[in-house]
């Protein structure tokens, strides 16, 4: 009796050859469904590509606003990719960006009168890195202690901390003088991110390639960083070797934490200067695609993020010219994030197909 079945099996394959099939089937996915989600939402195809590239890469003021939306892109980045390193999944890095958002706006809106910038920014930018630290505690211990998943514990309180933002901005925190539009007062200038170029692109930007060398340095040159991966290898490993993975995890997740709080301050200091609606734009869920595109490497998450900058700036332009639904950019984001994860899986497995016979195995 001959019986045919399917087997997944393991391949050898070089990290170069994985890097380049994930990264090529991840584009390949997004330009198909993109092209399949504009046909379904009435726009003609080639057109609206040229309007996607003519939107991104038509002008200077494009250029600048890619530059912008990749500053926090590559924080929001790195605070998933660190925690990668770990086989841990950090999906709370929106929740952590508002939180660091909100402790640096409680500093701008304390300040005296006449405070000094040197004085002010600092403390605004710590407050808020211990701010998505603090958001991203509770998770960690109760990995580390309880074993609870961070992905569902990191994910929900994504939603907590949207809700209490918006309770402040409409309520406590709203501006008597703002003719009932909900949010705060502006926040002084003393804690205000200085603008580069004369362009709405601000010291954000150098501060997260820094931090991304940083993390890099911290995964590949200490000590920490090899007890990190050889507890995201394998925890009986790291176990053995005496390492703690309740300690690693706890400082791995609140440094992802404090990373995407000081996203958080750069958006509302750099850009916004008040606390108002629109501050939490998606960026933190969109920190996940760009650490995957990265293959989690910190010095090419700032490469991912321009990247994904691109297509979110090119977006106003389908919606502003072709008036195209924003969710169309969410589809190219999703397939981008399937076909990435579709190339990994093919460059380190192949199916075989297997004839068996009077108790042979047979592949071909």
């Amino acid at each position: 009796m001959i019986s045919l079945r399917l087997a997944i099996e393991s391949r050898d394959s070089s990290p170069l050859m994985r890097a380049v099939l994930s990264v090529l089937l991840a584009l390949v996915a997004a330009g198909f469904l993109g092209s399949l989600a504009f046909a379904l939402a009435g726009g003609e195809v080639s057109a609206t590509w040229r309007a996607l590239i003519k939107g991104a890469l038509g002008s200077g003021y494009s250029l600048s606003e890619i530059l912008l939306k990749a500053a926090p892109l590559t924080l929001t980045g790195l605070a998933v990719a660190l925690c990668r390193h770990l086989n841990l999944w950090n999906i709370g890095a929106e929740g952590q960006f508002v939180f660091g958002a909100l402790s640096a706006c409680a500093v701008g809106l304390s300040m005296p009168p006449g405070w000094p910038a040197y004085l002010g920014l600092p403390l605004a930018l710590a407050a808020a890195i211990a701010g998505g630290a603090a958001y991203s505690l509770g998770p960690a211990l109760l990995k580390a202690r309880l074993g609870v998943s961070e992905i569902l514990s990191t994910l929900l309180l994504n939603y907590v901390a949207l809700l209490f933002m918006e309770h402040l901005y409409f309520g406590p925190w709203r501006d008597p003088l703002g003719m009932g539009f909900p949010g705060t007062a502006e926040l002084p200038q003393a804690v205000w991110l200085p603008a580069l170029f004369g362009s709405r692109v601000h010291w954000g930007l150098p501060l997260a390639l820094g931090l991304s060398g940083a993390v890099w340095l911290l995964l590949a040159r200490t000590r920490w960083g090899f007890s990190a991966r050889v507890l995201g290898l394998s925890p009986q490993a790291a176990a053995y070797a005496g390492f703690s993975s309740v300690s690693l995890t706890v400082t791995a997740m609140c440094l992802s934490g404090a990373l995407a709080g000081l996203a958080g301050a750069g958006e509302l200091l750099g850009v916004q200067h008040r606390l108002q609606d629109g501050l939490a734009s998606g960026l933190g869920f969109t920190g996940i695609i760009v650490a995957f595109l990265a293959r989690q490497n910190p010095l090419a998450v700032p490469l991912a993020a321009l990247f994904l900058g691109g297509l979110l700036v090119g977006a106003d332009q389908l919606q502003t010219e072709l008036r195209l639904p924003g969710a169309v950019i969410a589809t190219l984001q999703a397939a981008l994030l399937f076909g990435f994860m579709l190339g990994e899986f093919l460059a380190g497995k192949r199916l075989r197909l297997k004839i068996s016979a009077s108790g042979n195995d047979h592949a071909s």
